[in-house]
C-alpha cells in the first residue's frame, strides 16, 4: 500500500506495491474472450481528490495512490496484449486547480518516470505523451523526451499519457497544421480526409479507441480524446481510481466483450 508522502506539498515519493504481469493463464482473465478484446482502451483516471477525502487526506494523498493504480492497470494491459492505453492525467483545464496541488502533480509525474521508466522499458512498453507538451516544466519535457526515446523500438503496449491534454486544442493544432500543409502547396484542400486529420493528432499511428472507461461515477468525456472516441464503447464505474484494481479493468473487457458494435450499420439478419 502507499507508505508516505514526504516533505513540503511540492514533492512526491512514489511508493507502489510489486506487482507482476499477469500470464495468459492467470484466473484473473478466467472469463475473458481474447477474441473479443478491445485493441485501444482509454481511461479517464478520475476520483483521487474524492478518494482522499473519504480517507480523510489531503487530495494529494490520492494523486499518490493513484499512481499504485495506474502501474498495477498498465501491468493488466500488457497481460491483455492490448495494442494501447491511453490515459487522461492532466487536461488543459487542470491549470485552473490551485497551485500547490499542480506543482505537486508536476513533481508526481516526475518521480513516477524515474522510478518506474526502466522497468516499463523491460517490459517493452513504447510510452508516448500527448498534449501541448510545450507548455510544461522544461525539466519534465526532458524527462519525457527522453523516455519515449528510449523505448521507442520497443513493440509491446503503446502507453499513450495525456499530460496538458484536451481534445478540443488537439482538433485546433491538427487544423493549424493541415492549413500549413496546404499553404505550402504541399496538399490540396479537397485531399483533406479523415485520414488526413488523423494523420494531424496527437495519437497518430494507434487504432482507433474501441473502449473509454470513466472511474468515480461522472458520465462525461471531459474533452478527452473527441475525435478518437467517435465510435467507441463506454464504460463507468463509481469506484475512485485509486480502487480501481485489475479485477475491475477486466470486469469492463468482459462487459466489452458482450456488446454488438455495428458502427451505424446492421448485423442482426432480423433488423435488416
Amino acid at each position: 500500500m502507499i507508505k508516505k508522502i514526504l516533505g513540503k506539498i511540492g514533492r512526491a515519493v512514489v511508493t507502489t506495491d510489486d506487482f507482476t504481469i499477469p500470464a495468459h493463464d492467470s484466473p484473473l482473465f478466467a472469463e475473458i474472450n481474447w477474441k473479443k478484446l478491445p485493441r485501444h482502451v482509454a481511461i479517464i483516471m478520475d476520483g483521487n481528490g474524492r478518494w482522499a477525502q473519504g480517507q480523510g487526506a489531503m487530495r494529494t494523498v490520492g494523486h499518490t495512490a493513484g499512481v499504485k493504480t495506474l502501474k498495477n492497470i498498465l501491468k493488466t494491459a500488457i497481460g491483455l496484449k492490448l495494442d494501447a492505453l491511453t490515459v487522461y492525467a492532466f487536461s488543459t483545464e487542470n491549470w485552473k486547480r490551485p497551485h500547490t496541488e499542480v506543482e505537486f502533480l508536476m513533481n508526481l509525474f516526475s518521480e513516477y518516470l524515474k522510478k518506474e521508466l526502466q522497468e516499463m522499458h523491460e517490459d517493452n512498453v513504447r510510452i508516448h505523451f500527448i498534449g501541448r507538451i510545450e507548455g510544461l516544466p522544461a525539466s519534465l519535457q526532458k524527462q519525457m523526451r527522453e523516455a519515449e526515446e528510449l523505448m521507442q523500438d520497443n513493440t509491446g503496449v503503446k502507453f499513450n499519457v495525456a499530460v496538458n491534454y484536451g481534445g478540443q486544442d488537439e482538433l485546433v493544432r491538427s487544423v493549424q497544421s493541415i492549413v500549413r500543409r496546404v499553404q505550402a502547396g504541399e496538399l490540396a484542400a479537397e485531399q483533406i480526409d479523415e485520414t488526413v486529420i488523423e494523420s494531424a493528432l496527437d495519437t497518430q499511428g494507434n487504432l482507433p479507441v474501441d473502449l473509454v472507461i470513466r472511474t468515480s461515477g461522472d458520465q462525461r468525456l471531459s474533452n478527452f480524446l473527441l475525435w478518437q472516441a467517435a465510435y467507441a464503447e463506454f464504460w463507468f464505474t463509481d469506484t475512485n481510481w485509486p480502487d480501481f484494481t485489475p479485477e475491475c479493468f477486466v470486469e469492463a473487457m468482459v462487459d466489452y466483450a458482450g456488446r454488438d458494435r455495428r458502427f451505424g450499420g446492421l448485423t442482426k439478419p432480423e433488423e435488416k
